[in-house]
């Protein structure tokens, strides 16, 4: 598992960040986009206007809304600024709509809906760590805040399990949160592999949280700010985020995935080492070096059971430079591990 930064590092910078987060909500009729010296912003009209530079997610929002093939996008980003700068200006007067734009350290780090939920990573903070410092023999083994996602992994040695002679499983969980539109709050199962320290998320009985409610308000300055009610429905919301917190300590559902990854212990994989990760690479959109890293540790653990498949895949992890696509290839393990191994080597379809 890849190990990210500490929770007094974790606290430290969702706390700065808080500090610098600002959101709007304006019409796009009052938007104007412009590139300069192949820096793109908008300015926002606020009482002193604001030209704020563009991040690359927000720039692959605004062209989702405006229905602009991204391939054009970025060629007119790259090659022609000023047609993007028309293009773009025109689609936000044909539009005519409310956007959220969430902005950090002056920049625009997202363009969402006027509906988008906002929960923050200091609110989900706030109120997931202390249920899990009630729990005395929880641990947090691995966190980390990106640009666009906040995790926290979570394992309970008290429930643990031998899956193998020697190959001992924990209990964990995965609360993960974006703050610009990828994604729910989740709190997913998590199962800890003390030999290599691998993470496998397994996404049955997930628990999710969609950033969707009712259009939000703004003060004379666009800027966007708290609503009663909305405090309201987010207190509720983190008492059931709390509870969820105790899938940690169910002994049911890890016992399901117990039994799971030993049938897997037992179970062959129907083709060569080589053709089988090949096949589950395009499965799984793996690239070049990741696929490289799954066949040399498939290779080195020795075990070519469908467990040994699984553990090269969430091994590849900690290989990974992004802590989100390291993430990624965690779930890519249990959703292996949920998968028939009779499907595994099948061809995968292209989608034309």
């Amino acid at each position: 598992m890849k190990t990210g930064r500490s929770l007094h590092e974790l606290a430290a910078e969702v706390s700065a960040r808080a500090e610098q987060k600002r959101d709007y909500l304006i019409n796009t009729n009052f938007l104007r986009f412009d590139t300069a010296e192949g820096r793109s912003q908008l300015l926002l009209p606020t009482q002193e206007p604001q030209l704020i530079p563009v991040s690359e997610l927000a720039h692959r929002q605004i062209a989702e809304r405006l229905n602009i093939p991204q391939k054009y996008y970025d060629r007119m980003r790259e090659e022609e600024p000023r047609l993007l700068d028309a293009n773009v200006n025109a689609w936000f007067l044909n539009k005519k709509e409310h956007r959220m734009l969430r902005t950090l350290n002056g920049q625009v780090r997202a363009f969402l809906s006027d509906k988008y939920r906002r929960i923050d990573h200091e609110d989900l903070a706030e109120a997931v760590l202390p249920s899990l410092s009630s729990l005395p023999d929880a641990e947090v083994v691995s966190c980390e805040i990106t640009e666009t996602r906040m995790y926290i992994k979570v394992i309970n040695h008290a429930l643990q399990s031998e899956v193998a002679p020697g190959d001992v499983i924990k209990a964990g969980i995965v609360i993960t949160n974006s703050e610009v539109g990828l994604g729910s709050v989740k709190i997913e199962p998590l199962v800890y592999r003390l030999v290599c320290r691998n993470g496998l998320i397994v996404q049955d009985y997930a628990q999710r949280k969609y950033h969707v409610g009712r259009q939000v308000d703004v003060d004379s300055d666009f800027q966007v700010f708290s609503d009663e009610t909305l405090q309201a429905d987010d207190k509720a919301f983190f008492l059931k985020v709390r509870d969820t917190v105790r899938l940690i300590a169910d002994e049911t559902k890890f016992q399901l995935f117990t039994n799971r990854i030993k049938k897997a212990a037992t179970e062959t994989v129907e083709a060569e080492p080589d053709a089988a990760v090949e096949l589950l690479s395009q499965r799984f959109q793996l690239n070049q070096n990741e696929k490289g890293s799954v066949l040399r540790h498939l290779i080195l653990g020795g075990d070519l059971s469908a467990w040994g498949y699984v553990n090269a895949i969430t091994r590849t992890a900690e290989d990974v430079e992004a802590y989100d696509r390291a993430t990624e290839l965690e779930r890519m393990g249990g959703a292996l591990l949920a998968l028939p191994v009779n499907q595994w080597t099948k061809p995968v379809k292209k989608i034309a």
